[in-house]
């Protein structure tokens, strides 16, 4: 089947696929070597988060190979298939393909790379990192994190960001909070506290960063809050324990590195996130920047609004955006476009001059798509996207093998349509008598 969707694929394919091989400069990473190759480093470290069906990705990859080779031995380069390794990439907040990121001397505070995607600027942008990485080496300042009271009495500040609770600050601060809280119940004399708290501090800096402060990681003494300890039962130490506005706390039963716990933050973070953005289609650039940075692009083709007026547009706007809060951590793009706006790409997905409203699946990166066969209604287009997310359904090639040409056009203003209004003619000073003479 066509549509690859989530982690299920084989090994084989993926092998098959991959941007990069054993035989490149790249070092491949993945959840099993990234903490021991990457975070414990003391190299500069480039990485690239890629998807291999990504049209940008296959176009970097031999600059890529090409900066890896001239950096030998002076900056590390690698990669992470994303597509495949998921939890990796939401780790560190990874929305579209491809992401770079530089791991300097704070391993834990990765810098996003935003130059140019040849390799001379590669290169350019890890010598400077790196002159930047040394002089601060050499003005004494690791970066890195370290654990205990000590740190914080040096100024090392870092559990600047754990929230420090107590029996006075808590609910006012946690209860009814708009905001996900992970909270930490420990005890200064606690091996396992002591053992948690370097991680618990790293993965609070980098839960803030991603989420946009909206998971919050925080620490409780519950030796010395002991209200708070008795209304949630703590009875060991650590105990952390998940606070969701509207539902009652949960405990937190996973891992205990700072990724096992920045991964569930982000799953807490995507649960209550915003569903994705729904864009009309405009111009060319929002058909390929929303289609080339997911693995599928929903687009609907709605009744013109002459048909339908606002309300009946809104209605359907309504049901796309159901469905895409739905769908949202499947990281599909969603698109919209006015039945007649972009005629040629109708055609070239099968739609063109009828049965609207109408919606079809694009996996830009085998040009395929599939059709919505059923009701455009939440029903019809749940049942179509829950087979393709479980890799059934009938696909066709586009069109031509390629997006066809994208007509720019006015975003609607959110109004009902207006038939385009007749010239008024004045026949007044026209001699109908003589005009029909010349005619004859």
């Amino acid at each position: 089947l066509l549509f690859v969707v989530g982690t299920v694929s084989c090994t084989l394919f993926l092998a098959v696929n991959g941007l990069y091989s054993a035989s490149d400069d790249v070092i491949e990473l993945t959840p099993t070597n990234f903490n021991k190759e990457v975070i414990q480093s003391d190299s500069l470290w480039l990485v690239e988060f890629y998807a291999p069906w990504c049209g940008h990705c296959q176009r970097l990859t031999p600059e890529w190979k090409k900066a890896a080779t001239a950096l030998k031995g002076v900056v590390k380069v690698g990669a992470v298939d994303a597509d495949k390794h998921q939890s990796l990439g939401g780790q560190y907040g990874v929305r579209g393909f491809p992401t770079i990121k530089i791991f300097g001397a704070n391993k834990n505070k990765a810098e996003d790379y935003q130059g140019g995607r040849t390799s001379d600027a590669i290169v350019d942008a890890a010598l400077s990192a790196l002159r930047s990485l040394v002089k601060e080496r050499l003005s004494g300042r690791s970066g890195g994190y370290s654990s205990g009271k000590q740190s914080r009495e040096s100024g090392g500040g870092d559990k600047k960001d754990v929230i420090e609770l107590t029996d006075d600050s808590f609910d006012k601060n946690v209860i009814n909070s708009d905001d996900v809280w992970m909270v930490e119940f420990y005890a200064p004399w606690c091996g396992h506290c002591k053992n948690l708290e370097p991680e618990w501090a790293a993965a609070a800096t980098e839960v803030k960063e991603q989420t946009k402060g909206k998971v919050k990681l925080a620490a409780v003494d519950a030796t010395v809050n002991q209200v708070l300890a008795s209304r949630y039962g703590i009875r060991g130490f650590p105990t952390i324990k998940i606070f969701q506005k509207g539902e009652d706390p949960v405990d937190y039963d996973g891992g205990r590195t700072r990724s096992d716990i920045i991964a569930r933050a982000l799953d807490l973070f995507s649960d209550n996130a915003p569903p994705p953005e729904l864009l009309e289609i405009i111009s060319e650039d929002v058909l390929k920047s929303t289609c080339d940075a997911h693995q599928l692009c929903i687009i609907s083709v709605l009744p013109h609004i002459l048909d339908t007026g606002a309300s009946g547009r809104n209605s359907y706007l309504d049901v796309m955006l159901k469905m895409a809060e739905k769908y949202k951590k499947k990281m599909w793009g969603w698109l919209w476009t006015e039945a007649g706006a972009q005629s040629d790409l109708e055609s070239s997905l099968g739609i063109g001059g009828f049965g609207y409203p109408a919606m079809a699946a694009v996996n830009a990166r085998k040009m395929k798509f599939a059709l919505l066969k059923g009701s455009f209604s939440e029903q019809g287009i749940n049942e179509f996207l829950r087979e393709l997310s479980v890799g059934r359904g009938s696909t066709a090639p586009v069109g031509g093998g390629a997006f066809p040409k994208i007509h720019s056009v006015e975003p609607w203003d959110g109004k009902d349509g207006e038939l385009p209004v007749e010239d008024d003619i004045d026949l007044s000073d026209v001699d109908l008598d003589d005009w029909d003479k010349d005619e004859l």
